[in-house]
């Protein structure tokens, strides 16, 4: 498809949401891609709530050196429910024209591209979204930014409970972030041998777990690691270790809440290399002349998702996946 090439002048980047390990990779990439066809590059510090203060600075080559390798975003991020309202949406505009932003960059989640579709609906700026979030939950693209560090920080935690709950015969009960998808907990699940684990995505038989349980017991395990995703519909951790202790009160068993651990850490390579070609193909996108679209990664390439495609058709669990795990765990 030939497309109209534009020529932006000054383009704003900015992480809404959950932080991720990567965003910064991806700002680094946006600020340099941007220099290099003639742009200047500004950052909107805490997503849209600086653009509505008007917290916006120029950003330099210099500016983003040494940060590949750095968790969080340089840029913070915040909510901003001033930005839900027409009155705010004006303000952050009013401020984009005073410092003569005239395209934007969005890194973030669901949350972050539904507030962009409404800023280009209302003024038309054009915006390419770019996928930060842990739980890659984004239609678009295999992977999003953080989810691979997450994985291996949840391993590595879930890991270490291992060694502890094998040393005193108990059962753990580790609740990972998911609230609305289960990719964090489904993939750390089959990669630490977890007996069970629940997600959002399917629904939980509490009798059916008890089931699964007694027969690890039957067969010798003296203990067990069952990964429950935030959003199962049980509950969380606590209450699903309630529930299990209720109905059989033989197990010794310990709760682990690992929360926002998950979202910190030095980015692994995959999601530092991830963040520099999605960073660094926003900005191509632009001056190709793509709007309202995120860049994803599927199968190695490339793709450009509509904005409101990308929010609201999530990924697909891979339930061949959790039939699998249900096999290899007993």
């Amino acid at each position: 498809m030939n497309r109209q090439v534009k020529n932006f002048k000054r383009i704003g980047v900015f992480t809404s949401g959950g932080d991720a390990p990567g965003m910064n990779a991806a700002i680094r990439a946006v600020v340099r891609t941007a220099i290099h066809y003639g742009a200047e590059a500004y950052g909107i510090m805490r997503g849209y709530d600086g653009m509505i203060k008007g917290d916006i600075i120029q950003l330099t080559s210099k500016d983003v050196s040494g940060i590949i390798q750095r968790g969080g975003t340089i840029l913070q991020s915040a909510r901003s429910e001033e930005f839900k309202t027409i009155e705010g949406r004006q303000k952050a505009y009013q401020n984009l024209q005073k410092f003569q932003i005239d395209s934007l960059i969005a890194i973030g989640g669901d949350g972050t591209f539904t507030g962009a579709t409404f800023l280009n609906k209302e003024y038309g700026i054009p915006i390419i979204g770019v996928p930060g979030t842990i739980d890659n939950d984004l239609f678009g693209s295999d992977t999003t930014i953080g989810y691979d560090t997450c994985m291996n920080t949840v391993v590595e935690a879930v890991d270490k409970i291992r060694d502890t709950a094998g040393s005193h015969n108990r059962m753990f009960f580790i609740e990972v972030m998911g609230r609305d998808a289960g990719f964090i907990a489904l993939n750390t699940g089959i990669a630490t041998g977890a007996e069970n684990i629940l997600i959002p995505e399917t629904i939980t038989d509490i009798d059916d777990l008890i089931i699964s349980l007694k027969e690890s017991k039957r067969i010798g395990k003296s203990s067990a690691i069952i990964i429950v995703a935030e959003g199962d519909d049980l509950g969380g951790a606590y209450e699903v270790a309630a529930k299990v202790k209720e109905l059989d009160s033989s197990y010794s068993t310990r709760v682990s809440v690992l929360g926002h651990i998950q979202r910190g850490g030095s980015p692994s390579v995959a999601d530092r290399v991830l963040a520099s070609r999605l960073g660094f193909e926003a900005v191509e996108a632009l001056y190709l002349g793509y709007d309202k679209v995120m860049t994803g990664m599927i199968n190695g390439r490339i793709t450009y998702t509509p904005l409101e495609k990308a929010i609201k058709h999530n990924n697909d669990i891979d339930k061949e996946l959790l039939r699998m795990s249900r096999i290899l765990s007993t």
